[in-house]
């Protein structure tokens, strides 16, 4: 089931708050889990039994693992269930692509198994994977209701598309949690922007690319606006998605991570890398480069732990030859800037810091949109014109017609992928007339914005309400891009 879709929003949702806040306080968890589960064999039926024998693998272990505290058979348990984890997210996820891997280095004819990719696998596994070797490390409890830990990996906001929560991050919540209306408010409010940035941004981005992919005879300027389009749609699509999660979890009461901190205002690779899809950087470094050595090694070796974490991290977004190409690349990126390119940068204006990194993420991000890598192929020399063929002169027009038509989003995004809007409405909301230097009009002027932001902001909510569900109607939205990680 689709965040961004009639069935959650009007039918799904509302009957969930009702269960959820009609119900006493002991009795929400179940609530919880129940919707949970229900949301999750709406798409996935048959793999429900999958993420139930993963849960129940977690709850076992970590009870074991906890309970063996000082023995010699404490280790064995984690490395079991990690094994247990690990194979049943490599049989689903990747067993067709290793297949693949070995009919072409062999040349063997090894049949496909074509497994369908359970939705949000990634995640689950990894929320309990951190979950197991946290209780290993003692740096959490084990959990001994296997409600609440059924209820703490299934639960619906972030099962599919993350953010990545560690235990630790909402461990207390799970037991106690307090609820508010200005809670519920900044929840509904975050959503519902979320849920914009996804129907009215990233879909008509994603409208835009599936347009222009059909063109034959594309010249520099029409790969260019794919490449554009592309990176505007995957971070409207995904942080929008993260934004519509947090919401959710705000309202029923949790506190998720922050997922992504507007990565596209970065001066260096190094930096996006610390504002996009943050929760799954943690991840990989606190339970795969740090245990590696992290930077505490020798070069060779820290050499090593880069491209492994960036291998994997490229692995884990998709089955695909094209992704572990996107990881190694950003992988090699890092390291150069380690060594020496950072301080290059720092050197340089603002302005081409900021030029240097979009180029790179641009160029990144043409890698990563397809699988094909005869098409990956394309569009890179198609970007920097070295397809050599002859450009069709009517195609060229159609790209100057489709950037025409979508400049004004593209003027939006690129806005909306800054924090001016918010520091802006911030300061407004936050303006203090006694506080202030501001002459007595100025301030007058200040408090009337603040009075209007404050009044219009429900107004402001239903109405985006409104247009997402005329676009929801009309059928114009994508399924979210994650779905296949």
């Amino acid at each position: 089931m689709l965040f961004s879709s009639i069935t959650f929003l009007y039918y799904f949702l509302p009957l969930t708050l009702l269960a959820y806040f009609v119900m006493p306080r002991k009795g929400k968890n179940a609530v919880l889990l129940t919707a949970s589960f229900l949301f999750y064999f709406w798409g996935e039926p048959k793999y429900c039994f999958l993420m139930a024998g993963a849960i129940l693998t977690g709850y076992c272990s970590g009870i074991l693992i906890e309970r063996l505290k000082g023995s010699r058979y404490r280790k064995p348990v984690l490395a079991l269930s990690l094994c247990i984890l690990l194979l049943l997210l490599g049989i689903f996820k990747y067993l067709d692509f290793f297949i693949q891997c070995i009919n072409s280095a062999f040349g063997s004819k090894i049949a496909l198994v074509k497994l369908a990719l359970p939705i949000g696998i990634s995640f689950y596994m990894f929320q309990i994977v951190s979950y197991c070797i946290d209780v290993y490390r003692d740096e959490v409890k084990a959990e001994y209701n296997i409600l609440d830990f059924a209820m703490y990996v299934s639960l619906f906001p972030q099962l599919i598309a993350g953010p990545i929560v560690r235990y630790e991050t909402v461990s207390a919540e799970i037991k106690h949690r307090t609820h508010s209306f200005d809670k519920v408010s900044a929840g509904i409010g975050r959503f519902v922007i979320g849920l914009c940035k996804k129907v009215l941004i990233a879909d008509s981005f994603g409208l835009l690319v599936s347009q222009l992919e059909v063109l034959e005879g594309m010249g520099t300027l029409g790969y260019w606006l794919i490449a554009c389009a592309y990176t505007m749609q995957i971070y409207f699509d995904f942080s929008g998605y993260s934004d519509m999660a947090i919401g959710l979890g705000g309202i029923f009461g949790f506190t998720f991570p922050e997922n992504f901190n507007y990565p596209y205002i970065s001066r260096s690779i190094t930096e996006f890398w610390r504002r996009w899809h943050m929760t799954l950087g943690g991840w990989f470094r606190d339970y795969v480069y740090i245990p590696l050595g992290g930077n505490r090694v020798s070069l060779f070796k820290w050499f090593r732990n880069v491209l492994i974490v960036w291998a994997l991290s490229g692995l884990w977004h998709g089955a695909a030859m094209n992704f572990v190409i996107w990881g190694v690349y950003y992988g090699i990126i890092l390291i150069l800037e380690k060594l020496f390119l950072s301080k290059l940068l720092k050197r340089l204006p603002v302005v081409l810091q900021s030029i240097y990194t979009m180029l790179l993420v641009i160029i990144g991000f043409a890698v990563f949109r397809t699988e094909d890598l005869s098409q990956v192929l394309m569009q890179l020399k198609g970007m920097f014109g070295m397809l050599g063929g002859e450009t069709s002169v009517q195609t060229g027009r159609i790209c100057l017609y489709y950037l025409k038509s979508y400049a004004v989003l593209f003027v939006i995004s690129i806005i909306g992928a800054t924090p001016l809007i918010k520091m802006l409405f911030s300061k407004i909301l936050q303006f203090q007339p006694e506080d202030s230097k501001l002459p007595e009009g100025s301030k007058k002027i200040c408090m009337a914005a603040k009075t209007v932001l404050i009044y219009l902001k429900p107004v402001f909510y239903i109405l985006c309400m409104v247009v997402v569900t005329a676009y929801l109607l009309n059928g114009s939205f994508n399924a979210f891009l994650y779905f296949r990680f």
